[in-house]
């Protein structure tokens, strides 16, 4: 397989890739290790991940380097990409054992009950390329620290990325079988879903997502799909329109918007809409656009070379029905996938910009009347990863979150996961969830004891 920088068009290397046969072979060798990686006592499992987390800090910038080669992801933040992971392993460390931990219930009459929580077993992991530490290790470390192995896919264009976590995971201590790194493209998806698995995880687009819960539909295996966002943000009129401006811009074009829970569409109520808009056109002036080694750069290269199309043709939709455009609009010219910061005004939910997710930076900001048209607005929408509003009054934040539906809610704050909270969406955002307690917990199933003393 060709990995190909996004940046410049340049080939990076050919890896070997695997076929339906070598998938077979793999997942049957999970399937026999499992059990003994299960009963490797819960000290030992985190011993092995505190290693990780060592060989990360210590492999840092080579680590950053190779992702930013092969997704196009600024050097900079793929430096904080790594150094945000570290806390998030920090979290599963200090709760993995608490998680699990045998639950005693009831004690009565003769009679004990108890709840354990075991292993899935076999756990499938389809991953993204946009942020693939964080999203690789939301699944690989709690399922692993759980007892379970784990049969990784990363995306196609984050494979180095996928072979280098893989790759550290065993010099740690995980076996070879238990840890497998798939490499490949659609076929090699298509060959994890046939085998044996106990759960899928998966992150990525809609449509890949639907065809996953379609292939396994009749298996009834358990299955977690973190999908996409079209996330929308409010800010209300007592808002200080610069420090929104500054914040949402942020949110809009952090990893060139190429994130589930990047700001995709802006509610502004008119009374501060003309003051916002100019503040927020300043901010995004400020981002340098260019080479994503270079540590001044902000907004580097599109991943997928056929996003670009798909922004252009938001843009061209929401111009021709009445858009107005103030910076950006079309690729860059040049070698490799670039795409300025793109900001439309006059824009309403007529125009796939404010209906479909875009992925890039780009972001419509609509104006409004109130709270209710806000909040109504918010709402009309397949999606329900994230939403937030901005305002000075914590009780009228709460009174428009309440009503917004989406997974995760920010006052004002925007495009923040936190380890300590649940990550999941709703309607077409996903099902299931990563992160917090529950995301430890959703690699075992609970097997309910029911204990009887002899008479």
């Amino acid at each position: 397989m060709k990995i190909i920088n996004p940046a410049n068009g340049e080939p990076i290397a050919d890896i070997p890739a695997d076929d339906a046969a070598s998938v077979a072979r793999k997942a049957t060798a999970a399937r026999a290790a499992q059990p003994a990686w299960a009963a490797v006592p819960m000290v030992e499992r985190l011993a092995v991940v505190q290693r990780f987390r060592a060989a990360i800090v210590r492999d840092l910038e080579p680590l950053a380097a190779t992702m930013t080669r092969e997704v196009g992801k600024p050097i900079t933040l793929s430096r904080n990409e790594l150094n945000g992971l570290l806390p998030r392993l920090d979290f599963f460390l200090e709760q993995a054992e608490g998680a699990v931990r045998e639950e005693h219930v009831y004690t009565g009459g003769g009679m004990h009950e108890e709840i354990s929580h075991v292993p899935l077993g076999v756990v499938a992991n389809i991953s993204a390329w946009n942020y693939p530490w964080f999203v690789g290790c939301n699944v690989i470390v709690p399922a692993l620290l759980t007892g379970n192995a784990v049969l990784y896919k990363p995306s196609e264009y984050a494979a180095l990325t996928g072979l280098s976590i893989t790759k550290l995971l065993h010099e740690a201590g995980v076996p070879p079988a238990i840890m497998v790194c798939l490499v490949g493209a659609g076929e090699v998806g298509s060959a994890l879903l046939a085998q044996p698995i106990d759960g899928l995880f998966f992150t990525g687009s809609h449509a890949t997502g639907q065809r996953i819960a379609q292939a396994l539909a009749g298996r009834l295996v358990k299955i977690q799909l973190e999908l996409g966002g079209k996330d929308p943000m409010y800010v209300r009129a007592d808002a200080d329109p610069k420090a929104a401006a500054e914040s949402l811009a942020d949110g809009a074009m952090y990893n060139t918007g190429q994130g589930c829970c990047s700001v995709e569409r802006i509610y502004v109520h008119e009374s501060v809409h003309d003051t916002f808009v100019a503040h927020f056109l300043a901010t995004v002036a400020s981002f340098k656009q260019g080479d994503p080694a270079d540590a001044g750069t902000y907004v580097g290269a599109i991943t997928r070379a056929p996003q670009l199309e798909l922004l252009e043709a938001q843009v061209r939709d929401a111009v021709a029905k009445g858009a107005t455009l103030h910076t950006g609009g079309a690729r860059a010219p040049g070698p490799g996938n670039h795409f300025p910061p793109t900001v439309l005004t006059n824009v309403d939910h007529r125009m796939e910009l404010m209906r479909e997710e875009s992925f890039g930076p780009i972001v419509g900001i609509q104006k409004v009347k109130s709270d209710d048209e806000a909040v109504a607005l918010m709402n009309d929408t397949r999606y329900g990863l994230t939403a937030g509003v901005y305002t000075r009054d914590e009780a009228a934040a709460r009174a428009v979150l309440s009503r917004v539906h989406a997974g995760t809610v920010y006052w004002n704050c925007c495009d923040r996961v936190s380890p300590r909270l649940p990550w999941s969406g709703v309607g077409d955002s996903g099902i299931g969830l990563t992160l917090g307690v529950a995301g430890i917990q959703t690699f075992t199933r609970p097997k309910a004891w029911h204990l009887r003393s002899p008479a």
